[in-house]
């Protein structure tokens, strides 16, 4: 099975939507995105800085478009029926899409109400988020706790992000887990902790206005890792994985389970390939960063589909 990986808060970069803008079509999508999310995206994807688009109202539309773009485009060129799909944190809102559970309108809607719920939420207390790389994954996560701290993400490969407040974020930093090292994220704030409760009441007020549809594809939750198969039930886990962990350890676990030959990551990628590099040993990857990439992605399917 290839398993087709939309991206999560932080994969952003300046420019990064200026090639994929030569795409015949991709221009008026992304206008009725902007609509459709009450973020200009156009803009933000060619000409804002670094510092414009880390603005979570801003990057969490933006990502989620440029996911659904790259899946247009992919889909388009070949057959992926048979590919399971997930996303890392935001990026469940283009899995909801690609997989049929939501339109791409309601997807994009509902990512912009999060968007501006959670940079409102993280303005009620100085909170932040630091990953930490390497050492026991069982200290890591005592020594997050110890100082007050939740183990936000927990992305596999060596990689768990702590979130909380800033002074307990110092502190993790001065008293690294053994083997491992803390690096401060440049975000708004303690993601996926209880911090950001105030954000699912608009969420789920936005989410109560659509109608969910059963997966198409294989859909896992980054609640658990489990596979999802009831549309209005994924829909729920979005809004009220807001305030909650992020497993995609657990993903990567059930993509092994299910028998993972390839994944493919869509644009902005790089993030969850580089993680299932070391986490997904021998598992060829495919991370479609700009279009020139979607002819390894389709050469990648095009032969785990003859393999089989």
């Amino acid at each position: 099975m290839i398993v087709i990986a939309c991206p999560g808060q932080g994969s952003q970069t300046p420019g990064f939507l200026n090639e994929w803008l030569e795409l015949p079509g991709s221009r008026e999508f992304l206008g009725t995105a902007s609509e459709r999310a009450g973020v200009d995206l156009i803009e933000h994807g060619t000409v804002s800085d670094a510092d414009t688009i880390r603005d979570t109202a801003i990057a969490q539309p933006l990502i989620v478009a440029a996911s659904l773009l790259a899946w247009r485009e992919l889909s388009a060129r070949v057959a992926v029926a048979d590919a399971g799909i997930a996303g890392h944190s935001v990026g469940e809102f283009a899995a909801a899409a690609a997989a049929g559970v939501l339109s791409e309108d309601d997807a994009l809607r509902l990512v912009g109400v999060r968007g501006r719920a959670m940079a409102e939420a993280a303005t009620r207390a100085s909170t932040g988020m630091a990953a930490v790389v390497g050492g026991v994954e069982a200290d890591v996560l005592a020594k997050i706790a110890e100082h007050g701290l939740t183990a936000a993400n927990r992305n596999g490969g060596g990689q768990i992000v702590a979130a909380g407040s800033l002074e307990g974020l110092a502190a993790l930093a001065e008293d690294a887990p053994r083997g491992a090292r803390v690096i401060t994220l440049q975000v708004a704030g303690a993601f996926h902790t209880d911090y950001m409760s105030g954000a699912i009441p608009a969420l789920r007020e936005a989410a109560e206005s659509v109608t969910a549809a059963v997966p198409s594809h294989p859909l896992w939750t980054n609640a658990d890792g489990s596979l999802v198969d009831d549309g209005s039930r994924f829909v729920e886990l979005l809004v009220s994985q807001i305030a909650s962990p992020v497993r995609w350890d657990a993903c990567m676990a059930s993509f092994q389970e299910a028998g993972i030959a390839g994944l493919v990551e869509l644009a902005p990628a790089g993030a969850l390939t580089g993680i299932a590099k070391r986490a997904l040993k021998g598992v060829p990857g495919v991370a479609v960063k700009t279009p020139a990439d979607l002819d390894a992605a389709v050469a990648l399917i095009t032969e785990t589909a003859s393999a089989a």
